[in-house]
């Protein structure tokens, strides 16, 4: 079935991308800014007023996911935690559905780390944050696609902890750009998650000084408070891939905050996990402030994805109200280019948000047991083929 799926969104073609652009986005300049742009993938600008689409859309869904990852990774030939960071961490987990996922992204993860640079073709050296992120993407893809652990995985560990600060964590990217490149504690909790997806390696380690330092990250979070819930909700769910991060009160704790932030709809909303001014260094609390929706943020893709992900890989049963709730949200919500919106919390340009706000829904409902029946796809999406 995965490979049907991936046959077909290759056969889709990109004129579909642009028909939607044409088609829900009406007036004015910005109406036609693309989100990804390259070669032939034209993938229109999110917006709050794209219509809701009726039926699910499967196809749809893994269309921008894999155009937007291909699209980043040929233009800008770096690794961003927004789109093809997101892509490889959490892409490998849905190959059974989708097929396996896109071997160029992990081909530019590997030259990056190897080179030692930021971005192929220039000088600048790789940032922590772009290590862990790669280090997450090349465990997950031995995790779930290879089903061993790689030199390329065991290379970008090794160079990880090489990197680690006395305290547990590590240098932060110095333009925040929240949620996933907000903090030192929300990138420690990805490195975290790296260590607990390598298949073997953790319990493979035989370097004393690699295995001080996981030790000495999990005293990070044992030490170190969350900076705001946000962070309880991303600690949690690399509890679940690193045992030893939180006691099961504090779990507890987490899971019970979630529960009660869940909006009447049915969904989250990412604004109700921190105030304005705990996100990153503090420079995105104006803008949001000033947004219309401050008083009342209405749910989104991003929030509804990640509280559900974490609420399943914490035990709680697909059939639990709350996650029932969620998950209708989802199918109710999706947009007509395949989309779940969210919006930024850093400008309101691209609003790259809604990549992981539509691969986090995705994981979320196949989880949860809750994606329609592949085989009514022929039927239903017809009109886009």
């Amino acid at each position: 079935m995965g490979r049907e799926i991936k046959r077909r969104l290759g056969s889709a073609g990109m004129g579909m991308t642009l028909f939607l652009a044409l088609a829900w986005v009406a007036g004015g300049a910005e109406a036609f800014k693309y989100q990804y742009e390259f070669g032939s993938i034209r993938i229109p600008g999110a917006q709050a007023d794209e219509p809701m689409r009726h039926e699910f859309s499967l196809e749809l869904a893994s269309q921008y996911i894999e155009e937007g990852a291909v699209a980043w990774t040929r233009g800008r030939k770096c690794v961003t935690c927004h789109t093809n960071g997101t892509y490889l961490a959490l892409r490998p987990s849905l190959s059974g559905l989708l097929g396996k996922p896109s071997q160029e992204v992990r081909e530019l993860f590997v030259k990056l780390l190897r080179g030692g640079v930021r971005q192929l073709g220039e000088s600048r050296d790789l940032g922590d944050s772009h290590l862990i992120y790669i280090a997450r993407g090349l465990a997950e893809w031995d995790a779930h696609v290879s089903g061993q652990l790689s030199a390329e995985t065991s290379l970008a560990l090794k160079q990880l902890f090489e990197r680690q600060l006395p305290t547990g964590e590590w240098t932060p990217i110095l333009d925040s750009w929240p949620p996933l490149e907000s903090s030192a504690f929300q990138e420690a909790t990805v490195a975290a998650m790296a260590v607990g997806a390598a298949p073997g390696w953790l319990s493979g380690l035989t370097d004393q000084r690699l295995k001080t330092g996981v030790e000495r990250l999990k005293g990070y979070f044992r030490t170190v408070e969350a900076p705001h819930d946000y962070g309880r909700v991303v600690l949690l769910w690399a509890s679940a891939r690193l045992p030893g991060l939180l006691g099961d009160g504090e779990k507890a704790e987490i899971l019970e905050m979630i529960r009660r932030k869940q909006r009447a709809d049915g969904g989250w909303s990412i604004r109700t996990f921190a105030k304005p001014e705990q996100w990153g260094n503090g420079s995105r609390a104006e803008k949001l402030r000033s947004e219309a929706e401050f008083p009342d943020p209405p749910s989104d893709g991003h929030q509804t994805g990640l509280a559900l992900i974490v609420l399943r890989e914490a035990g709680v049963s697909a059939e639990d109200p709350a996650v029932r709730r969620g998950v209708q949200w989802l199918l109710r919500n999706q947009r007509q280019s395949g989309r779940w919106w969210t919006r930024s919390l850093n400008t309101d340009e691209y609003h790259f948000i809604t990549y992981s706000g539509t691969l986090y829904p995705l994981l979320a409902l196949h989880i949860s047991g809750a994606l329609p029946d592949l085989s009514s796809l022929d039927d239903r999406d017809q009109t886009h083929r």
